[in-house]
């Protein structure tokens, strides 16, 4: 019996697709339907029943098995009609929104690299989640890990170069001039001060991507312990709401966030830079569970800071949403990095070997990944 509706349902659902389900929303499917209310449908599906079963259908006479097959036809046709009826509206909704906020967005930033569309980025960080948690693991199955020495120490000093410069140009294009570190508007004129920081927000940005490879990194070393929700989550669905942030709104009581985390980065590459010169600078890195703390540190004042906003009696800040999405990612991001404090230093996860033996605390000098 199980068999029998198995079979009659894969019919039902594969001939609805082939009469009805590939015409446009507004073409009706009466020349289509109509090869089916003649009785092809009872003949189709008896003749893919399991031999010495008898259809439930063939027992019925055949006026009532066609008009059966008649009333379930149009109420699958009208069913079929209500779904691709809402498809098509939720993707009008989608579309409609994306022409909208494309009509917010800054002129200014036209000619920079990524900021045409949407799409080339969104098309990178699909193909990063792709390599890091499916292709490359799967091409470094049977291969050994690559050392990349040379090349971490260049890239990740390289990114402590960047970040310290970027953290500069925050300071000089506003945070340090005209920027009052409560409400601050978005400048959206061409003074050479508002330029710079247009030139500062998109940098960051781009800064985002060169950070991908960290992931890229610990693939090819075959470390994929390390690739972690938390890891992907941060380097994959931030850069993708960052673009729409630099898009719409490239500066403001907004970007403190970003100067914060372009200086908690500086300290973060420097140790993964003396980390990998080796031995030799092994001694000098026992500060690295404060790094999780000094992270911890930032989503607190990402988020003391743009919550000033809802205590204001009023703020000239252009795209409250902003607030919102930035106030939320600091509440998520401290509540998962305190997960990962607990248990990584907590619970002693992350601690040497020896030291997980000896109970003693992740103060002392860690080895380096």
């Amino acid at each position: 019996m199980l068999s029998s509706w198995l079979s009659q349902s894969w019919w039902v659902l594969l001939l609805q697709a082939l009469t009805c389900g590939l015409d446009p929303p507004s073409t009706p499917c009466t020349v289509q339907r109509g090869r089916v209310e003649g009785g092809a449908l009872p003949d189709l599906v008896r003749q893919v029943e399991p031999p010495g079963q008898e259809s439930q259908r063939a027992r019925l006479p055949r006026g009532r098995a066609g008009g059966e097959c008649r009333r379930g036809g149009e109420q699958g046709a009208e069913s079929g009609d209500r779904v691709t009826g809402e498809s098509v509206a939720r993707m009008e909704a989608i579309v409609n929104l994306y022409q909208e906020m494309m009509k917010h967005a800054d002129p200014r930033l036209q000619g920079y690299p990524l900021m045409g569309s949407p799409l080339l980025m969104t098309s990178i960080l699909l193909t990063y989640v792709y390599f890091v948690l499916s292709l490359g693991p799967r091409i470094m199955a049977n291969r050994k890990p690559f050392q990349l020495r040379g090349f971490m120490i260049v890239y990740n000093f390289s990114l402590v170069a960047l970040s310290l410069y970027i953290v500069y140009e925050f300071l000089m294009s506003g945070w340090l001039s005209t920027y009052t570190w409560r409400c601050d508007p978005v400048d959206y004129s061409n003074s050479p001060e508002a330029l710079r920081m247009v030139r500062v927000a998109w940098l960051f940005l781009f800064s985002k991507f060169i950070e991908l490879m960290d992931t890229v990194i610990f693939i090819l070393r075959k470390k994929d312990g390390q690739v972690t929700f938390l890891h992907v989550f941060h380097h994959s669905v931030l850069p993708w709401s960052w673009w729409w942030g630099v898009k719409i709104a490239p500066g403001g009581m907004g970007s403190f966030h970003a100067m914060i985390n372009s200086s908690v980065h500086v300290i973060m590459y420097l140790y993964y830079g003396l980390s990998a010169l080796g031995p030799v600078a092994q001694p000098y890195l026992w500060w690295k569970k404060h790094m999780t703390a000094i992270q911890l540190i930032q989503f607190v004042l990402v988020s003391l800071h743009i919550s000033q906003y809802y205590f204001m009696p009023s703020c000239d800040y252009q795209y409250p949403v902003i607030i919102h999405l930035i106030w939320m990612y600091g509440t998520i991001f401290f509540v998962l990095f305190s997960n990962f404090w607990y248990h990584s230093y907590t619970k002693g996860k992350r601690l040497p070997r020896v030291l997980q033996q000896n109970g003693a605390p992740g103060t002392a000098k860690v080895k380096a990944n």
